[in-house]
């Protein structure tokens, strides 16, 4: 027998028996799928569901459709639903019910949405946990927590991650609470959208495309106004957008800490704000975003006005603008070296309102016209003509307590 031939008979032996001792690919354990499923359709208001310790595999949506009930686990890092082999149903869990808590507990890998709760008063998110734990990609879910048309909506103490939308989300709701939560490498970290009386205080987001923004949508049955934004820590939201094409998000520059777009009555103090490649703030209308030209009813305001921004620390960003337009800005007025201001204004507003009353107030805080309706002929900084005050406004209070 020859050397090569020899060889070639001892790689095949030893291909043979690697293929013999592969261990057969395991399968996901459903075992605990059928008893949840059977928890919440037999669910009766007061009742209080309980997730034990564990990881638990699901390959199919969850419901809950029964006002009053509470959904507790034993920690987010403890009981885990995961949703990672999914094949069925558009959401993790899909609650249209009031009187609804969830805590202690993390959904990760959903197809679409991790928790949506739709058309519900008293909504209650506490120490839960959204992930996609293959990080950012546009595969994944739309939104990690999802409130939609709600009333009286407290988040607290919440992790969301890798969310390719909203990681904390939101919208066309009354009365909302976000606090003490961390968003990350979402598109949007915290996303405030369509909603009236919302306070979003004490969290911290890093490493999305956008810290924490505040949109009014054309189109909608809502259109909000009455919203605070304070003492947060908003820092490093520089990841790549990846969300999908066409939505409101995909329009959003990578390295935005704060954004305002075509929203009136906001308040933003005691923020902490630093390192965002183009803007450590952006406001701006819909006619800079590319989803404009889906058009919109007469009577949405696409202007943003009395905007009330005042107490906060910006420090660093605006040296790496996302887009080329913006890099070509950057280089027109400041050079190869130089950095935007610290807020960014598209330079948009209604001509048939004197003063939009947009007040920026801070030492060494500057603005930047970029003059997009007119293509960006006569950009400029700008201090004095922001130097103004607005009536603060008030609280918001929660019926099902703080």
């Amino acid at each position: 027998m020859t050397f090569k031939t020899l060889s070639i008979l001892t790689l095949s032996t030893a291909l043979v028996a690697c293929q013999a001792t592969e261990a057969p690919k395991a399968e996901a354990d459903l075992s605990y799928q059928d008893t949840l499923l059977t928890q919440l359709i037999d669910a009766k208001p007061g009742d209080v569901i309980t997730i034990p310790e564990g990881k638990f595999e699901f390959d199919r949506s969850l419901s809950l459709t029964v006002d009053g009930v509470t959904i507790r686990g034993a920690g987010m890092d403890k009981s885990i639903l995961s949703f990672k082999n999914q094949v069925q149903g558009a959401e993790g869990l899909l609650v249209t019910a009031s009187d609804f808590t969830i805590e202690n507990l993390a959904v990760e890998d959903t197809v679409g949405d991790a928790i949506k709760v739709n058309e519900g008063d008293n909504i209650t998110f506490r120490n839960v946990r959204t992930e996609w734990t293959n990080g950012p990609d546009t595969k994944n879910g739309a939104y990690g927590l999802y409130p939609v048309q709600t009333t009286n909506v407290l988040i607290d103490g919440c992790v969301a991650i890798a969310a390719a939308d909203a990681g904390i989300y939101v919208g066309q709701s009354k009365n909302v609470i976000v606090r003490n939560s961390r968003a990350e490498y979402n598109v949007a970290g915290i996303e405030i959208e369509n909603t009236i009386d919302a306070d979003v205080y004490d969290n911290v987001t890093a490493y999305n495309t956008g810290g924490i923004l505040v949109f009014n949508m054309p189109n909608l049955t809502q259109y909000g106004a009455n919203v605070r934004v304070y003492n947060n820590e908003v820092y490093e939201n520089n990841t790549k957008n990846f969300g999908h094409k066409g939505t409101p998000v995909a329009s959003i520059p990578a390295g935005t800490g704060l954004m305002v777009n075509s929203h009136d009555k906001i308040e933003f103090f005691g923020n902490k704000v630093r390192d965002h490649n183009t803007a450590n703030m952006i406001i701006s209308s819909i006619f800079s975003a590319n989803y404009a030209e889906s058009g919109m009813e007469e009577t949405f305001d696409p202007y943003p006005q009395e905007i009330y921004v005042y107490d906060n620390e910006f420090s660093g960003g605006g040296d790496k603008p996302d887009g080329m337009d913006l890099k070509a800005l950057k280089v027109a007025m400041f050079g190869l070296k130089g950095n935007f201001p610290h807020v960014l204004w598209d330079g948009y507003s209604d001509s048939a309102v004197a003063d939009p009353k947009i007040c920026i107030q801070g030492e060494g805080v500057e603005v930047l016209n970029a003059d997009l309706p007119n293509g960006v002929k006569d950009p400029s900084v700008m201090t004095d003509e922001f130097k103004c005050d607005l009536p603060k406004l008030g609280a918001v209070t929660l019926s099902q307590g703080q």
